[in-house]
């Protein structure tokens, strides 16, 4: 049996969550011209990605409950390489539904790797710290989000503006039009084909390696506490988490996977703008490292999620109030405010909830929705009215971020 740190373990599992959930944010505009594509349809990469983590999130704790988190790790990854797999066949036939398909079978495999990885990082070690731990963890979620997009954006953006002018040509025919597309979609065969490879050799090295498994104990304060919320409704701070995560996850997928198209609206090629998704995953890493070093040194995870909200919120408005590049490298640095939302919400979220945490960690996990339906909405407003007004949707969500983090005043005892 191999003997590896935990938490290093885990911070592997948060890197490939990251390559894979960040490659949409280059996959999107790739699409959008392979499939020929509008804003709102190519917004369906997202949606059925992130819809599978709502429909799956509760199965997955009975599948945590039923094999243990260590077994479940190794069959998400199992299931996220045969979503893989499925864009060899879609790269082929260039259909978008084997391209959905094989995002919804990802997603559904992201589903059990999230809900049973991050419970990991919030309880090994004490829950006053939680947050930072699940930052340290989305540093190697977001180190991976800078290579995704740069890797996959070298491959299949590389000539995609050249492509875009050629199949606009009034003057080409029909198969000549179709045969520039397929040759396109093909671009994506080799990245695939190695993120297969990649997912099947960890789930072997899962089952090999030595990991505790979450012993949901309880201590004699969360006894009597269960004793009076005997069902999970009665956590009203996990199921404002919910509503909070929801928002936010949206928000962020807005904020990174709308990079690429919003720089080319603006007349930058496509290839060129590859690099923005990955300056915003620079900014996440530098909003961790920041929660790393003053959770619970200088600030609590309250404290840093009020913080970030009002940040987000100073972002938009000054991305708003210019125009042209520089409104993209403002929207860049919402990587920076958004950093610390997820894993401080996450943190206040869970807390107390002993033998409910893998129902609760469920149920966290069903919240990232937000990043199915949210973007559909942000891409429809792209479509009639401009980026201008679709990125007016996120005051709306930080406002309930912000709100969560006052209404959640901290408790005098931790419970």
């Amino acid at each position: 049996m191999l003997k590896k740190s935990p938490l290093a373990v885990i911070g592997i599992l948060f890197f490939i969550f990251g390559f894979v959930t960040w490659l949409n944010s280059a996959l999107v505009p790739f699409l959008r011209i392979a499939c020929e594509l509008d804003n709102f349809q190519s917004y369906f990469v997202t949606f059925m990605f992130y819809i599978a983590y709502f429909i799956f999130a509760i199965p997955s704790a009975k599948v945590i409950d039923r094999i243990g988190y260590k077994k479940s790790i190794s069959v998400g990854l199992g299931v996220m390489a045969a979503g893989a797999a499925l864009f060899i066949p879609a790269a082929y036939t260039r259909f978008y539904m084997f391209f959905l398909s094989g995002l919804f079978l990802m997603g559904a495999g992201l589903a059990l790797l999230q809900t049973a990885a991050n419970p990991y990082a919030a309880v090994l070690g004490s829950p006053e710290t939680a947050a930072k731990r699940i930052g340290i963890m989305g540093v190697c979620n977001k180190f991976a989000g800078i290579l995704a997009p740069l890797i996959l954006g070298s491959i299949t953006l590389k000539n995609a503006d050249a492509v875009l002018r050629q199949v606009q040509n009034p003057a080409i025919t029909a198969a000549r039009q179709a045969e520039i597309l397929d040759n396109l979609a093909l671009q994506c065969l080799i990245p695939y084909f190695c993120i297969v490879a990649v997912l099947v050799l960890l789930a072997v090295f899962i089952r090999r390696v030595s990991l505790p498994d979450i012993q949901e104990e309880k201590t004699e304060t969360e006894y009597l506490e269960v004793e009076t919320k005997r069902s999970i409704f009665g956590y009203g701070r996990l199921w404002g988490g919910v509503m909070a995560l929801f928002f936010y996850v949206g928000a962020e997928v807005i904020g990174v996977d709308s990079l690429i198209s919003y720089a080319s609206s603006l007349g930058i090629s496509s290839y060129s703008a590859k690099i923005f998704p990955s300056f915003s995953m620079v900014a996440f890493l530098i909003g961790y490292l920041i929660g790393i070093i003053g959770i619970p040194r200088w600030f609590g995870q309250r404290a840093a999620l009020i913080f970030s909200a009002l940040g987000c919120m100073a972002v938009v408005t000054a991305s708003l109030l210019t125009s042209g590049i520089l409104s993209v490298y403002i929207l860049v640095w919402l990587g920076l405010t958004n950093a610390m939302i997820w894993p401080a919400v996450w943190g206040l979220a869970i807390e107390g909830l002993g033998k409910h945490t893998s129902t609760g960690s469920s149920l966290l996990v069903m919240s990232i929705v937000g990043g199915a339906l949210l973007p559909l909405l942000f891409g429809r407003i792209v479509d009639i009215s401009g980026y201008g007004y679709a990125y007016l949707l996120l005051y709306p969500c930080y406002a309930i971020i912000l709100g969560y983090a006052l209404w959640n005043k901290p408790k005098k005892h931790y419970l």
